[in-house]
């Protein structure tokens, strides 16, 4: 399965890009990728969530159900696919910082079956998952230094 990651460094406090972060239904708010993200289910350490996301390349939408760990003391979150468009999806967030600069990185490994789909076309996929996660991470950024 391929994974895939991105980093960004960010001029804004952990605890900021953390719980900008962790504010995931505001992400279709500033991520151009993201159209609806819904909480279904929510503790302090986890939480449930129903994605809808663009790939505009493909002319598609694809859907999946994670289920999020958080950890606010370690400043993480581990996350799956419970159900959805992915044949397989999980990754991890991972933040680290002070008052004044945040470290933020974000892994994901995937698994995407199509019937027929060729090596090309993974390719391509694997391509725009990256930009997708870079993406996102940009858009965190942006947000937490124009506040």
């Amino acid at each position: 399965m391929p994974t895939v990651s991105a980093e960004v460094t960010i001029a804004a406090s952990l605890d900021e890009v953390y719980a900008l972060a962790r504010d995931i239904e505001a992400f279709p708010q500033f991520m151009e990728d993201v159209r609806e993200v819904n909480i279904l289910e929510m503790s302090p350490e986890r939480q449930v969530s129903h994605w809808v996301g663009v790939i505009k390349e493909f002319g598609r939408t694809i859907v999946w159900t994670e289920e999020d760990f958080w950890n606010e003391a370690d400043h993480t979150c581990q996350f799956s696919q419970t159900e959805g468009d992915f044949t397989s999806y999980e990754g991890s967030w991972a933040f680290e910082g002070d008052a004044t600069s945040t470290h933020a990185r974000l892994t994901v490994t995937y698994e995407y079956k199509v019937p027929l789909i060729g090596a090309l076309i993974q390719g391509l996929l694997q391509k725009k998952v990256q930009q997708n996660c870079q993406a996102m991470l940009d858009a965190i950024k942006a947000k937490a230094e124009s506040s």
